[in-house]
């Protein structure tokens, strides 16, 4: 059986495709995880995973857009978070209790016009 969820996280959006028959394949956006994220932040992904020590059971396809790095991990594994919850309900208890299903939703707030950035001001000379 195969699960879709979708997980967001400032601009970034992913889908993840859940196999419940698997060897613990992931691909990202047709390459492996190794090829398309570096080493030192993989470990936010498989967080969900190894929380409920159910690695090497899933095959998961992963399409991400969007965002940065970071963005990208983080909307992964909230997809991740909800599809293990449309497995089990019991896993659900877990993952609330980690923070893993909440949606954060903070976004970058926008340039304004006659500002450098968003919140920050030019230079004031007053003579």
């Amino acid at each position: 059986m195969i699960y879709h969820t979708i997980g967001r996280r400032k601009r970034s959006t992913a889908r993840i495709y859940i196999s419940t028959e698997g060897n613990g394949l992931i691909t990202v956006n047709s390459k492996t995880l190794e090829n398309y994220f570096p080493k030192y932040i993989r470990y936010k992904i498989f967080y969900p995973i190894e929380l409920l020590n159910i690695k090497n059971q899933f095959n998961i396809i992963i399409r991400v857009s969007g965002g940065g790095v970071n963005g990208q991990i983080e909307a992964i594994r909230l997809a991740i978070s909800r599809a293990m919850c449309k497995i089990n309900s019991k896993n659900k208890i877990i993952l609330k209790s980690e923070g893993l299903l909440t949606r954060d939703s903070r976004e970058v707030e926008r340039k304004k016009f006659g500002q450098k950035k968003a919140r920050k001001k030019y230079q004031f000379s007053k003579r």
